[in-house]
């Protein structure tokens, strides 16, 4: 199993949700890009600050999905 494969085992499902309509919404090249885009920045932090992923695994995250 491959080290990114690893950072996203475990992801509480409202965030993988999120991930899934934002990957799905860059194929379809949706009209609500940014909105999906906030939802998933808004996810990985409450997953975070909730303590249900590694800080680590958050910045993993954004810079994968999200580009920064």
């Amino acid at each position: 199993m491959s080290e990114d494969e690893l950072m996203e085992i475990g992801l509480p499902r409202f965030l993988r949700d999120d991930i899934e309509a934002y990957v799905k919404g860059e194929k379809e090249n949706s009209s609500v890009l940014d909105c999906l885009w906030g939802e998933v920045y808004g996810s990985i932090n409450t997953a975070m600050y909730g303590k249900e992923i590694t800080e680590e695994q958050a910045k993993y995250l954004r810079r994968k999905y999200l580009g920064i």
